[in-house]
């Protein structure tokens, strides 16, 4: 077949692709993306300031969908520098600096097992000092803006966990996909919505040490992707899981990309889909098209997609094989 031009050419291979199985098979992509990153770096051996710096990323995307004033600057200033910033709220600051040091602790909880006593502890990390029932079990019945779902009243809360903490282990013990067990895990989570505050924060606390757990690095969910993250959670209510898994896929794969540019070489060095479509077969609106989706892992500044040319040589392989 003939091309007039490579955006005529990338149109193709896009309905082509589409055709084979909807998507690139993402689960393939991601554990080779992952290998790459443990063969250059263990988890627990990630180098302080890159480690600081995801800590700053995961604390300020977390509290913003929540609604907190601090902004991206603001949170590098205060975690990274080390500096105050003026005229925020103090429950903003507290709460930014509690989480940041909940969530480096993480790697320490590696291996350990995500019980009733590890959700408390978790709660109570990130709102001591700023909820007067930080690390208890909620005491009032609650309903949860934006979503299609209603937690239990609180006398059922206790039962509920009870349940979910078995099942949890049920499903691991059973071998249950890593994506497909985060799922599941953060869904029930949010639904049982066991406190008064600060649900969405340690459920996604939780669903990070889920992932370390299972030698993954931890994803971010920053203010851009809520509606999505919305309404992913409001599909698991109707019974459907499958966006939220698609999500977390997502998510995974920008976190792969920003670490593997961090701690690579200069395969992975992130480039805008202009600059870096000079060396694919692809176009840069096939490109944001398929990073959109999912199926390129990348991550996203401002307006522009990022990637990199090693993302790109292994997503041509694939989509070759098929």
């Amino acid at each position: 077949m003939v091309f007039n031009t490579k955006s005529e050419k990338s149109i193709y291979i896009y309905k082509t692709d589409m055709g084979l199985t909807n998507m690139v098979n993402q689960d393939i992509l991601l554990e080779k993306l992952r290998s790459i990153l443990l063969e250059r770096v263990s988890l627990e051996n990630i180098p302080e300031p890159v480690w600081k710096r995801t800590a700053a990323l995961n604390t300020w995307g977390t509290n913003a969908v929540e609604g907190s004033t601090i902004s991206w600057e603001d949170a590098q200033r205060l975690l990274i520098d080390g500096k105050g910033v003026p005229d925020k709220p103090v429950r903003d600051i507290m709460e930014t600096i509690q989480h940041e040091r909940a969530f480096r602790s993480l790697p320490e909880l590696r291996g350990t097992p995500l019980d009733l006593k590890r959700i408390l502890q978790l709660h109570e990390s990130v709102f001591r000092g700023i909820l007067h029932d930080a690390g208890q079990w909620r005491r009032a019945n609650v309903r949860v803006r934006g979503t299609a779902f209603t937690p239990p009243r609180m006398e059922k809360v206790l039962a509920e966990l009870e349940v979910y903490e078995q099942e949890y282990r049920k499903r691991d013990v059973a071998g249950d996909g890593v994506f497909r067990l985060g799922a599941w895990m953060h869904f029930e989570f949010e639904r049982i919505h066991p406190f008064t505050d600060g649900n969405g924060r340690v459920g996604r606390l939780l669903l990070n040490l889920h992932f370390l757990n299972h030698n993954w690095p931890p994803i971010h969910v920053l203010p851009r992707h809520r509606d999505s993250y919305l309404h992913a959670l409001n599909a698991g209510a109707r019974g459907d899981l499958s966006l939220l898994e698609r999500f977390l896929n997502l998510l995974m794969g920008a976190s792969l990309v920003d670490l593997l540019h961090q701690l690579g070489t200069s395969e992975d060095e992130l480039m805008d889909l202009k600059d870096i479509s000079k060396f694919v077969l692809y176009g840069p609106k096939y490109l944001a098209l398929r990073c959109q989706q999912g199926a390129i892992p990348a991550v996203k500044t401002g307006r522009e997609w990022q990637t990199s040319r090693r993302v790109l040589d292994l997503y041509s392989k694939l989509v070759a094989r098929k």
